[in-house]
Formats: structure tokens, sequence, C-alpha cells
């Protein structure tokens, strides 16, 4: 008995996981994997959807608005769902949804039956998304621990997208109805694993008299589609039809709130959002995700649309900026225990400033050599702030809210990515004024400008949290090495 409890102590104070822990471990990892594999490879197939399916340029956008809209809209109430009804019971029954309907979207032969499959995948990953992450949070012990998984996690995410990348532009140029069937071969895998490693457990204790906040879940879930929708679409529509469609959003928004003041048991408890550390962390995620994915857009125009290069060539170049999924878990752990989280992330904010300030003077004729100290250097920022953004958004949440941090903080991702792709297109079109090729290359040095924008805002604002001793993570005021908690079985 006393060597059990020794045990237990040692792991907990130098991070050892044991095997189970592993075993959940590999099985979110590979979860997280097949959602960024699947969009970024759907990113690299849409061309050739376009001529076999014979879509407009409208309907081909849907292809990608249908996903966001699910994902993004309903994120919120996934993850409330996870901390209500069970993790795992939410991990493993949208993970078969995700495997379904991704086939199901292999099988289209008309626009609207792939924009439709698109849509319930988007769904079933913002339900899978934040439970998954929530096993993590409840399943390792806060603190170094837990750090690690996290950092383990993110880099997995962002592996995926890379490998996407260039996977995507192989299986597209046999049939781009792999891209569909590919994943449904790694979802099977991971949801067998799923139901081996991830362990079972009680559904959470429900409080008599206080059923599910059925008035939130419609209102924030209908809010944040026309939000993300608005701005997802902006650049394709009226001014009109956006202010429209953003303004009926925030009366809802504005008609969620009140109707959480009022619950007894409400989706979102608005008392989380006194947390200083998980609003930072969702304020730095909206931001760098609007730099991140703007200026990545705007990479792969200049490159296939000026300079003529294939798929598989821009996916190439690309997947040097995937060189954050080895070091997340390698090199960003070191840093985080060196200097905390707020300075890790700080100092991640300034690199990718760096990276889409050496992009702005390019040419017409650049050499990849020439791109490569961007591309390399917005690798090591990821690295450096999507694990720790991570571990600040979850840090000092309590254990049944764990699934709503995540989703707020996924949500946030979603929506800034939204907002950044409208963004850099906005600009880019207002800036062209010809189709010629100096033209075109003004347009993208002005749009350049926004994802630059975005995360020196989002660095000023992180410079605030500096002010703090070394160790402490953004705005919480705990120093890293305190508040790990006793550590939890894994759960469902």
């Amino acid at each position: 008995m006393s060597t059990g409890t020794h045990r237990s102590t040692e792991d907990r104070s130098t991070g050892a996981w044991t095997p189970r822990q592993w075993g959940v471990l590999l099985v979110l990892c590979g979860a997280i994997f097949l959602e960024g594999i699947d969009v970024a490879m759907l990113n690299v197939a849409l061309p050739s959807i376009r001529a076999d399916l014979g879509l407009s340029t409208g309907s081909l956008q849907w292809v990608m608005s249908a996903y966001v809209l699910g994902y993004g809209g309903f994120m919120l109430l996934g993850g409330r769902a996870a901390d209500l009804f069970g993790r795992r019971r939410m991990f493993v029954f949208w993970l078969s949804v995700f495997l379904v309907f991704s086939g199901l979207g292999g099988f289209a032969t008309d626009g609207w039956m792939l924009i439709a499959a698109r849509f319930v995948t988007g769904v079933a990953a913002a339900f899978m998304t934040p439970a998954g992450l929530s096993i993590i949070t409840t399943g390792f012990a806060e603190g170094p621990q837990r750090n690690k998984a996290l950092l383990f996690y993110s880099g997995t995410a962002a592996g995926g997208f890379s490998v996407g990348l260039v996977v995507g532009g192989l299986l597209t140029s046999v049939d781009w109805r792999w891209v569909f069937f590919a994943p449904v071969v790694l979802c099977a895998l991971i949801l067998g694993a799923a139901l081996t490693f991830v362990p079972k457990s009680p559904r959470p204790r429900r409080i008599p008299g206080q059923g599910f906040d059925l008035a939130g879940g419609l209102t924030i879930t209908a809010a944040i589609v026309l939000l993300v929708l608005g701005v997802e679409r902006a650049t394709h529509t009226s001014p009109a039809w956006t202010a429209a469609t953003v303004g009926a959003g925030l009366v809802l928004l504005a008609v969620f709130v009140a109707v959480e003041r009022r619950s007894a048991a409400p989706l979102v408890r608005l008392g989380i959002l006194r947390n200083a550390g998980l609003v930072r962390a969702n304020l730095f995620g909206l931001l760098f995700a609007a730099g991140f994915f703007g200026f990545q857009f705007l990479v792969v125009l200049y490159l296939q649309e000026l300079r003529d290069w294939s798929t598989l060539q821009t996916s190439l170049a690309m997947i040097v900026v995937g060189v954050d999924a080895v070091l997340s878990p390698v090199l960003t752990p070191k840093f985080v225990n060196r200097f905390g989280n707020a300075r890790v992330i700080f100092g991640g904010l300034l690199l990718a400033a760096l990276a889409y300030a050496l992009f702005l003077p390019v040419a017409a004729d650049w050499t990849y050599a020439m791109m490569f100290p961007s591309l390399i250097v917005l690798g090591i920022a990821f690295s450096l702030v999507y694990g720790p953004l991570t571990i600040v958004a979850t840090e000092g949440i309590a254990e049944e809210e764990q699934g709503l941090a995540g989703a707020l903080l996924y949500t946030a991702f979603q929506f800034g990515a939204a907002l950044g792709l409208s963004a850099v297109t906005a600009v880019n079109v207002a800036a062209t004024e010809s189709s010629a090729p100096s033209a075109v290359l003004d347009g993208y040095r002005a749009a350049l400008w926004v994802p630059l924008a975005a995360v020196l805002l989002a660095a000023l604002i992180s410079a605030f949290g500096l002010r703090t001793k070394r160790g402490t993570t953004v705005a919480s005021g705990a120093p890293a090495e305190e508040g790990a908690a006793a550590e939890v079985p894994v759960a469902g």
C-alpha cells in the first residue's frame, strides 16, 4: 500500500504518465490529427472537386463555409454537452458521426450533397474536439504533467494540418474522393482505440430540477452561426447583407446573455469569464488565428496564382510551417518551465510578427530560399503560442467546466480564422485594380499588413501580462510550479 502511494506521489511530482494515460493521449492526439488532416486535404482538393462536380464559385465556397459554420457554430454547445453528458460518451459518439459523414462526402454526386456532408462533419468535430481536450485536462494533473500532454496534443494538431497539405495533393492526383475516404480508415482505427483505452465513467451528477438549458443552447448556436457566416461571407456578399447578418448575431448574443442570467442551470456560466487567463487566452487565440490563417491563405494565392506552382509544389513549400509538430512537445516545455507561459506566448507572438514582416517585400521572382525564413519562423512561433495558450485557457478551471473552457478557446480560434481570411481577402481585392502581375502583387503586399497588425495587437496586449514574476502564466497570478492539482483518473 505504501509503495503504491509513494509511486503515485513520485509520478505526480515528476510528471510521469501511466500506460493508461499514454493510451488515452495517443487516442486524443489521433483525433485532433484527423481533424487537422481532414481540413487541409479538402483545401488542396477544392479545384478538382469544382471541375468534377461542375460547381460554381459560390457553391465551391459553401463546401468550405458549411464546415466552418458547423464547427464554429456548435462548438460551445459541444463543449458544454461534454461536461453534462460525459466526455467519453460525447467523444465516441461524435467520432462515429465524423466517420460516417466523411465517407458520405466521398460519394457525393452533386454540390448540395457534399455541402450537407461537410456541415454535419463540422458539427461532429465541434462536439468531438472539446470533449477530447477536456478528457486531457481532467485526466492529467494540473501542472507539468498536464502541460506536457497539452503540448503534445497541440503539436499533433499542427502536424495534421501540415501533413494533410501534402497527402491531400497526392490523393487528389489519384481521385479527389480519396480525400474523404482516407480519413474514414484513420477514424475507424481511432474509434477502436478509444473504446479500448478511454475508460468509461458515470454520467456527471445532475442536480434535481435543473434540466438542459435548451434556450441558451439554441440562442448561442444561432448567434455564433450568424456571426461566423457574416464574417466569413463578407467578401462575397453586399455590405448590407453582412451588416444584417452580423447585427442579427449580436442581437441573439445579447438574448443569450439575458437567458443565461436567469437560468437555473446555464449552458455557459457567465462567471467563468471572470477568469483573466481564460479571457486573455481567447483574445490572443482569436488574433493569432486571424493572422496565421490569413497569412497562409495569401502565401498559397501568391504561389499558385502569381507563380503558377502546382498544388503539390505549394503543399511541399508550406510543410516547413509544420516544424511546430516537433518543437511543441520537445522544445516548448523547456521554455515554459524556465520562463512561464506569459513570456513564451509573448516571444511567440513577436516571432510571428517577424515572420509576417519578412514577407512584406515579396517580389514576383522570389526564390523559395527567400520565402523560407518567414515560413520556418512562423512554424517556431506557432509552437510557442498554441500549446501555452491551451494551458492558460484551461488552467484553474473547475473539472465540470473543462469542456466549456476548451470550447471557448476553439470558438475563438475558429472565429479568428474566419475574420482573418475575410479581412485579407477584402484588402487584397480592394488593392488590386487590374489583373496585371504588378497589381496582383500589390494586392498581396497590402493584404500582408493584416496578419502583421493582428499579431502586433496580440503582442501589445500580451505585454501587460509580463509584469508578473517569472514562472507565472498569463494574467493568472499563480506560479507555474504551483497549482498542481491532485492527480485524477482519466474520465469520460
